[in-house]
């Protein structure tokens, strides 16, 4: 006779500071509040509930920014995960003080594999088991060296880098820890679901992992995906949705009997309200009213940027304001700093702050043609549409770019109305962030770059620039205008 126990594990990912819920069609949708209130209902209900967060609970709301991640953490601790593991966000505002907010923490945030290079050690706890009805659950964490770019300044830290070093990790761990009986292993983690599909093909079946919670690519599932008998799960992004099993666990096997997955909404339809959770989000929301209410601007419309890999009205709009603003020959703005799906027609600071967290540095290069050609190339590269996080760009206005799939060719590329020549220097701007990543990000060294001239730093904020712009120049509008065609 089989030895069965029920599990319910919740999970949620790249939360971005999606604290307040919104009104759509007469519901309340999402927010931490009513998020809470359901983990509280299913822990209720239910007898042995596990909350894991894969990642990202960082950044995306003026709360969050306004105290650098202290609210966040706050916030976290009463609605209570078991487990959480780092993605990529976690390090927007540095190592150390991600160390800081860990300590904050009144719950575990686990990773394997990010280290100190010069003695290997970790810097995080790299699993968590939970104790729950005689069962003993492993959970370990795992990010990879393609979402920590914000650390390449940083000399003195690293990570295992690459997928197969990462399942050796896991494999380490679960060797290690298998022994004392764990009925139940889960890999919590914040590497995007193409990656999880790889690294689950990777694991050793005797290693025992039975789910993938994973995070980064913002994936939205009908079902579990299955590799190598490991089932991958990802819960979308914000607080819109939970992804929630329930599975039958044979503590004899230490496996899998049978489960259900789901994508539960939260919304006041099926989800009570935490006050609690509520009053404490008001208070951070009232201290920071103040400050960021204030009207900026004012559109002709709504400007929109539905998704990263193409062009978008608001990525046009804010690549033309950094070109005009610099006097620069092209505006690389990455599409993945730009939050906000939307923006106007009426925008507030907390709109701008919320749509450009990442207020960095724009640096300006000097490049050749071929140089040039060679970096929309890499842009353009088929993994960029295949529904990860890869880089992409938002181009300024000038630029005119078709782009055969087919062929990996270009039908057309000029900028300003002229083909680019191959020997000429353009001037070219990106931030920080993209700065410190060139050669992944858009196939050239800092050697490269640094023999066609002197590089400078334009603006130490491109936010302010921007606001700077939007509060002298009203009304103003764009759309889709053809600067970038996709043809197959």
């Amino acid at each position: 006779m089989k030895n069965l126990k029920k599990l319910t594990i919740l999970h949620s990912n790249d939360m971005h500071g999606d604290f307040l819920a919104e009104q759509i069609d007469e519901r309340l949708v999402g927010g931490v509040s009513l998020l809470s209130g359901y983990v509280n209902k299913v822990r209720r209900e239910e007898k042995n509930v596990i909350y894991a967060v894969a990642g990202d609970m960082f950044r995306g709301s003026v709360i969050d920014s306004e105290y650098k991640g202290t609210s966040t953490i706050g916030i976290m601790n009463l609605v209570g995960p078991d487990v959480a593991t780092i993605g990529n966000h976690e390090i927007d505002y540095g190592l150390a003080h991600l160390l800081f907010l860990e300590k904050c923490a009144d719950f575990p945030i686990i990773n394997a594999n990010l280290h100190i290079k010069s003695n290997g050690r970790r810097m995080f706890r790299p699993f968590w088991i939970a104790h729950i009805d005689d069962m003993k659950i492993l959970f370990i964490g795992i990010i990879t060296e393609e979402v920590l770019a914000a650390t390449k300044t940083d000399e003195l830290i690293g990570s295992f880098v690459d997928i197969g070093e990462a399942a050796r990790e896991v494999g380490n761990i679960c060797n290690a820890y298998n022994a004392i009986d764990i009925d139940f292993t889960v890999l919590l983690t914040h590497i995007g679901f193409e990656e999880d599909k790889k690294l689950a093909a990777m694991l050793d079946p005797d290693w025992g992992v039975d789910v993938i919670i994973g995070g980064h690519s913002h994936t939205k599932l009908e079902e579990p995906f299955k590799v190598n008998d490991i089932y991958i799960v990802q819960a979308g992004t914000g607080t819109d949705e939970i992804g929630r099993f329930d599975i039958m666990v044979d503590t004899d096997l230490n496996a899998i009997d049978t489960f259900t997955w789901q994508m539960v909404p939260i919304d006041d339809a099926h989800c009570p309200r935490d006050e609690e959770v509520e009053n404490f989000i008001q208070r951070y929301r009232s201290a920071t009213s103040q400050k960021y209410d204030r009207i900026i601007t004012r559109f002709s419309c709504e400007l929109t940027h539905p998704k990263r890999n193409q062009e978008t009205a608001l990525g046009d709009l804010i690549a033309d304001i950094l070109r005009d603003s610099f006097g620069i020959d092209l505006m690389l703005m990455g599409s993945g700093a730009i939050r906000s799906y939307s923006l106007g027609p009426v925008v507030h600071y907390a709109d701008l702050v919320e749509c450009l967290p990442y207020d960095d540095a724009v640096y300006m290069l000097k490049v050749t043609g071929t140089q040039l050609e060679r970096m929309i190339r890499h842009i353009l590269r088929d993994e960029a549409f295949q529904g990860e996080h890869t880089e992409f760009y938002q181009f300024s206005h000038g630029t005119h770019i078709v782009w055969s799939r087919s062929e990996q060719a270009f039908r057309t590329l000029t900028l300003d109305g002229e083909a680019l020549y191959a020997e000429r220097l353009y001037t070219v701007a990106v931030q920080k962030y993209h700065y410190n990543n060139l050669k992944p990000f858009l196939d050239i060294t800092l050697e490269e770059v640094e023999k066609n001239g002197k590089i400078r730093v334009l603006s130490t904020s491109a936010r302010d620039v921007v606001e700077e712009y939007l509060t002298v120049n009203q009304h103003l509008s764009r759309e889709v205008e053809g600067r970038l065609v996709m043809e197959d």
